[in-house]
C-alpha cells in the first residue's frame, strides 16, 4: 500500500469522525425541535410568534448539521474507494460532492430569512437584557431617593444610618436628614405600610411633602396635622404612614419630637434611655387627627436612635427582637459611635432571627457632639 492510499485512508477517518460529531449535534438540534413543536401547543397566543421563529431557526441548523454530516459521509467514503482501488475516476468524486450542493440548493432557501431571525432574536436579547437591568435600577434609584446611600456632614452631630431592603422589591421605609435653619436640624424616619410601587410613591410624596411643612412651620406637630390632612382620605384606604419628626436646635439647646404612630425612638439622656413615644395616630386614617410635640433639653453627648418597625418585629419562632433589645443594645455601650451602633443593632437583628430578614429595616443614628 503506497503513501497515496494511507493518506486516503487516514483522511476517510478524520472525515468519518468529523460526520459523527456533526451526527450528534444534529441529534440533539432534533430534539429540541421536538420540543419546540410539542410546546407550541401550550404557549400563550402572544407568544407562539417568538415560539415559531426559534423553530423555523432551530430546523435551519439541524439542516445545516445534517448537511455537514453528509458532506464529511461522501468525502469518507471518496476518500476509501480511491485509496484501497484506486478505481473512482475524477468525474465520479465530482459527481458524489455534487449530492450536498444540490440538498443546499433545497434546503437553504430560507436562509436569509433564517440569517433575518437570527438578527431579530439577538435584537429581543438585548432588549430583554435592557429591561430586565431597568427593573433592576428603578427599586434601586427608588431606595437611594428613599433612603440614600450617604448624608452631608452636619457640624455638631455625628450621625449614623444603615437600611437593608426586605424581600420586595420595592420598599416603603424611608429617612431624611437636613437644615432648616443654621441652628436647626431635622431628623425623619417613616413606613408606609405594604410594600410595592404605590407604597415607594406613597413615601417619597410624604418625604417631599413634610421637608416643606417644616420649612413652614417651627413646631413638628404642626408639620404632621398638616402632612396628614393633604394626603388622608381619597382612594387609598388600605395605606397608612408611621412617622418620627425630631427637631434638633442646637440655640434653644433643645430637642422636640412628634410622632404619628411610630415605634418608639430612643433617646440617650442624663446617662439613661429614655423612649420617645407617639404623640398621635398614624397618618392618612384621619385627615382631622390632632398631633402633639414635646420638648426635651440636648446636651453635648445625647445620642437619639430611630428606627422602622422591621428591626423591632425580627422574628425568631414566635419571639419579637422587641424594644427592649433595642434600648438595651444602646445601655451596653452609650459611648459608641452612632454609625457602628446602626451596623450592630442590624447585625444582633440578623443574629436573634436566624434567617433572612423579610422586612425593610431603616435605622438613624445621632449624637450631638
Amino acid at each position: 500500500m503506497g503513501m497515496k492510499a494511507v493518506f486516503l485512508i487516514g483522511l476517510a477517518v478524520l472525515s468519518v469522525g468529523a460526520a459523527y460529531a456533526w451526527s450528534r449535534s444534529a441529534r440533539l438540534r432534533l430534539r429540541l425541535l421536538d420540543r419546540l413543536e410539542t410546546d407550541l401547543h401550550d404557549v400563550k397566543e402572544l407568544d407562539s410568534v417568538a415560539q415559531r421563529k426559534a423553530i423555523a431557526l432551530t430546523r435551519g441548523d439541524y439542516r445545516r448539521d445534517l448537511h455537514a454530516v453528509m458532506i464529511y459521509l461522501l468525502l469518507a467514503t471518496a476518500s476509501l474507494i480511491v485509496g484501497l482501488t484506486d478505481s473512482l475516476s475524477i468525474v465520479a468524486v465530482y459527481a458524489l460532492l455534487a449530492v450536498p450542493a444540490l440538498f443546499t440548493l433545497i434546503y437553504n432557501r430560507n436562509a436569509v430569512r433564517e440569517a433575518r431571525l437570527s438578527e431579530e432574536r439577538f435584537e429581543m436579547e438585548k432588549r430583554a437584557e435592557e429591561a430586565l437591568n431597568q427593573e433592576t435600577l428603578a427599586p434601586r434609584a427608588w431606595a437611594g431617593r428613599l433612603a440614600p446611600d450617604e448624608l452631608p456632614n452636619f457640624s455638631g452631630f455625628e450621625v449614623g444610618r444603615i437600611y437593608q431592603a426586605g424581600t420586595g422589591l420595592m420598599a416603603g421605609d424611608f429617612f431624611d436628614l437636613f437644615k432648616v435653619s443654621e441652628s436647626r436640624l431635622v431628623a425623619v424616619v417613616g413606613d408606609v405600610a405594604g410594600h410595592g410601587i404605590e407604597s415607594s410613591i406613597t413615601a417619597f410624596q410624604a418625604k417631599y411633602l413634610l421637608r416643606v411643612f417644616l420649612a413652614q412651620f417651627r413646631d413638628p406637630a404642626q408639620a404632621l396635622e398638616e402632612l396628614n390632612a393633604q394626603m388622608a382620605g381619597g382612594d387609598r384606604i388600605e395605606e397608612f404612614i408611621s412617622l418620627v419628626v425630631v427637631v434638633f436646635d442646637t440655640e434653644a439647646g433643645t430637642l422636640r419630637f412628634a410622632s404619628a404612630g411610630h415605634p418608639a425612638a430612643f433617646l440617650w439622656h442624663e446617662r439613661e434611655v429614655r423612649p420617645l413615644k407617639a404623640t398621635g395616630p398614624l397618618l392618612m386614617l384621619n385627615p382631622n387627627a390632632r398631633y402633639l410635640s414635646r420638648e426635651i433639653p440636648l446636651e453635648t453627648g445625647d445620642m437619639i436612635l430611630m428606627y422602622t418597625d422591621g428591626l423591632a418585629e425580627v422574628r425568631n419562632g414566635e419571639d419579637l427582637f422587641g424594644e427592649d433589645r433595642i434600648a438595651q443594645h444602646i445601655t451596653r455601650d452609650p459611648g459608641m459611635a452612632p454609625d457602628v451602633l446602626a451596623k450592630t443593632l442590624l447585625e444582633s437583628a440578623r443574629d436573634f432571627s436566624r434567617e433572612a430578614i423579610e422586612d425593610d429595616v431603616a435605622i438613624l443614628a445621632i449624637r450631638r457632639e
